[in-house]
């Protein structure tokens, strides 16, 4: 299959304090999140300057993504649309159709199924496609990659290099904690019936045993909605609380449920669950995500090629192994179960 360029395509974030509540307000739109909700996440970006880290790292990726295809002679133009903020992918489509892009592969900023991870990527697919009208590119999204060797090895480098920082005499007996966005239980119940959080308990098996864990504990993040709504538990805090309770004296905090260190993940972790940690005389070591490594780039132009070239899906082989459903690696649609939930979180 014959790509004319790439498209990265992901949520997008604010660039200034003037821009936090219109990106919000995008996020939002139609779910019925109260305007309180939404003050109160604009605070987290205003601690930042009103800046997500998101937009710089996506363009950082792009930059490494454009040299490792120099460095092997290739010329793919490689082009960033958002969801919820310029550059939006509408416009993007649009400069793609301009500049006479017929085909282009889509890699898009979450390593997971369901319905935000997957299904929401297509339907941005789609919307963009409709309104650039007929003459748009044809838009294949890659893979889901969560299993994919470099995925696993960027994370499991992070966590010895986060296991690193710990003073020694604590190394030994740190625990490994993986986090993820968390997501309302019905959520999770679709989809193929929670593949998400398969996807991510078998991701976080194959990390910890690339980094040399045989145990670890999965928690969640970020969650936020109304309290009656149940969401995936526990939270990172509860189980910091409780991992405090057992005597537990150091804490490798493993975000492995995002590629970039966003709001969520600088704001939640780096913050919140640091504050917490500190205050009970804890040490808290954090992994890095991938952001804008070489090796993450190489991950995306393999899979650009898998499709190119019709190769096998590169994957770490591993007990209980999950489907890679939905946004196959034929860019199948995902399933009809994944349908839009009426409500939703706001997110960076």
């Amino acid at each position: 299959m014959h790509f004319d360029a790439l498209l990265l395509l992901s949520f997008g974030g604010p660039e200034g304090p003037e821009q936090v509540m219109p990106f919000l307000e995008n996020v939002t739109r139609g779910r019925g999140i109260p305007p309180e909700r939404l003050v109160a996440v604009a605070e987290h970006y205003q601690h930042f300057g009103g800046v997500s880290p998101i937009n710089g790292i996506n363009r950082a990726l792009i930059r490494q993504i454009e040299t490792v295809l120099a460095d092997q002679g290739r010329d793919l133009p490689v082009y960033f649309g958002n969801r919820n903020w310029e550059p939006y992918v509408e416009d993007t489509v649009a400069a793609m159709r301009d500049n006479g892009v017929r085909r282009a592969a889509v890699f898009a900023t979450s390593a997971w199924g369901g319905y935000s991870g997957c299904a929401q990527y297509q339907e941005d697919i789609t919307r963009a496609r409709q309104a650039v009208g007929e003459s748009a590119p044809e838009l294949v999204k890659l893979r889901q990659y969560f299993d994919h060797p470099l995925f696993v090895e960027m994370f499991a480098d992070a966590v010895n290099d986060a296991a690193a920082t710990l003073p020694q005499d604590l190394r030994a007996g740190a625990r490994l904690v993986f986090t993820a966005h968390s997501i309302p239980l019905r959520a999770a119940s679709r989809c193929g019936t929670d593949l998400y959080q398969r996807q991510v308990g078998h991701a976080a098996r194959l990390v910890a045993a690339a980094a040399g864990y045989p145990d670890f504990d999965l928690v969640w993040q970020s969650r936020s909605g109304p309290p009656q709504v149940p969401w995936l538990e526990p939270d990172v805090g509860d189980h910091l609380d409780a991992l405090i309770g057992q005597g537990v004296r150091a804490v490798i905090a493993c975000p492995i449920g995002f590629v970039a260190d966003h709001i969520e993940v600088v704001w939640d972790l780096d913050n919140e669950l640091a504050e917490q940690a500190e205050a009970a005389g804890v040490a808290l070591a954090r992994a890095s995500t991938p952001n804008a490594q070489r090796r993450f780039a190489e991950l995306v132009i393999g899979l650009v090629d898998e499709l190119r070239l019709g190769d096998a899906p590169a994957r770490v082989p591993g007990a209980q192994p999950v489907p890679n459903q939905g946004c196959s690696v034929n860019g199948a649609f995902c399933t009809p179960a994944c349908e839009p939930l009426s409500a939703a979180r706001p997110s960076t």
